[in-house]
């Protein structure tokens, strides 16, 4: 665990964090029972509806009684971005504190985590991929596209300027709308707050033992049923984007893979994944 100074109890954000399948939602709970918490889920998946199992969505019997907050928030073919996130959670700290509470934020999103206490990127990239998308898509339904997703920005905008519409829509992509500089700014207090980190730290081996063990039995409850139904509800591009579960199944869906082959690819690329996390938890060791 990595503390910061505790000045004021009504200002402590905690946030748990640590790898796929290490225990962080069951650790969140018991944090909230000790210390009168409130949890806040920080994953880009489980704010889906749908997405139960092959996101280990916490069930209502082991939340225990604690109130959750940003689970089962967005039907599966509506967009949230970290721009969504930082705003949503934002709010929801200021509630929990103002009824006395402890905001706790647990989960493994962790640009989630970075723009929220150290503030949403102002530099968003240039996304070639969807540059390439909108090249036969015309002004006029760029604009649609803006307008609809951020009525603020499409009213500044010029309906003739494709450079622009196109830097709006790349912009809204990553945040959801196009912050203003108040917004990218919004989280700034809370990198100054009294933040505590709790790390789950799992070893290699125990970790291992536990994304596999976790993985038979998500196929044992029904991973596999559960993609076949996000799958005839929306596209498989929108599919791919829910994760390594969503996007390996689907392709033996397709028939483009065996059945065989599932575990034993889904446990390395969660394995690689969790690797990729346990760096960045490292950096808060730092």
């Amino acid at each position: 665990m990595i503390p910061s100074s505790v000045m004021d109890a009504t200002k402590v954000i905690l946030c748990v964090v640590g790898t796929t399948a290490s225990g962080k939602s069951a650790r969140a709970v018991r944090e909230a029972r000790k210390r009168d918490g409130e949890i806040i889920s920080v994953d880009s998946r489980q704010v889906y509806t749908m997405l139960d199992i092959g996101t280990e969505k916490i069930t209502t019997e082991e939340m225990e009684g604690i109130p959750h907050h940003l689970i089962s928030i967005r039907d599966p073919k509506e967009n949230y971005s970290a721009g969504n996130f930082v705003r949503d959670a934002s709010k929801l700290i200021q509630e929990i504190q103002q009824r006395g509470k402890l905001p706790i934020l647990a989960g493994g999103t962790h640009f989630y985590f970075h723009s929220l206490l150290y503030g949403l990127p102002e530099d968003v990239p240039k996304n070639i991929k969807l540059r390439e998308e909108l090249e036969s898509v015309s002004n006029e339904e760029l604009m649609a596209r803006v307008r609809q997703a951020d009525p603020r920005r499409g009213s500044e905008l010029d309906p003739n300027n494709r450079r622009r519409l196109i830097r709006a829509l790349e912009i809204i992509a990553v945040h959801g709308k196009v912050p203003t500089k108040e917004e990218l700014n919004i989280s700034a207090r809370y990198a100054r707050a009294d933040v505590e980190w709790l790390v789950l730290d799992t070893p290699k081996d125990e970790l291992r033992n536990r994304i596999d063990t976790r993985l038979k039995n998500a196929i044992g409850r029904g991973l596999i049923e559960e993609v076949k139904t996000v799958r005839a509800y929306v596209s498989d591009k929108r599919l791919n984007e829910f994760g390594l579960e969503y996007r390996i199944i689907g392709e033996f869906l397709r028939g483009e893979r065996s059945e065989e082959s599932l575990f034993p690819t889904l446990s390395a690329k969660l394995w690689q994944y969790a690797r990729h996390q346990k760096a960045w938890l490292r950096k808060l060791s730092t």
